[in-house]
């Protein structure tokens, strides 16, 4: 099973190249890959290594989450369900105003602070 980078933030990232032989600059780059360049594969991180991005080719991925459910409201509210993998979603909320928009982003399956308007509060908290 290939481990997928996009579970690590920079210190997981960085401790999981360690445990494959690599510098830990290659972490940085791998992200600055992934989340500044919007890379979709490690082919396309033409500054690492060939023998590198054949490795993570065979060892890694960067899955990210699938879209379960996509709904817009009439006040152009947008929710979305992404699939975590573990047979449940989490729920990403954007509310449009005239001078900003709020995103709220569910980052653990349920939520304890129960808002009457978002699903994932109304499900309660799942440790």
């Amino acid at each position: 099973m290939k481990t997928n980078l996009l579970n690590y933030d920079l210190n997981g990232l960085t401790h999981h190249f360690a445990e494959m032989g690599e510098k830990p600059f290659r972490a940085k780059q791998v992200m600055r890959w992934i989340h500044q360049a919007g890379a979709q594969s490690f082919d396309e991180m033409t500054d690492l290594a060939k023998s590198l991005r054949l490795k993570l080719n065979e060892q890694a991925s960067g899955d990210v989450p699938k879209l379960m459910m996509a709904q817009e409201s009439t006040d152009g509210t947008r929710k979305w369900l992404l699939d975590v993998g573990t047979g449940n979603g989490v729920e990403t909320v954007f509310i449009p105003e005239a001078e900003r928009g709020t995103l709220c982003i569910s980052s653990q399956v349920g939520c304890a602070l129960e808002c009457t308007f978002c699903s994932t509060g109304r499900q309660g908290f799942q440790p």
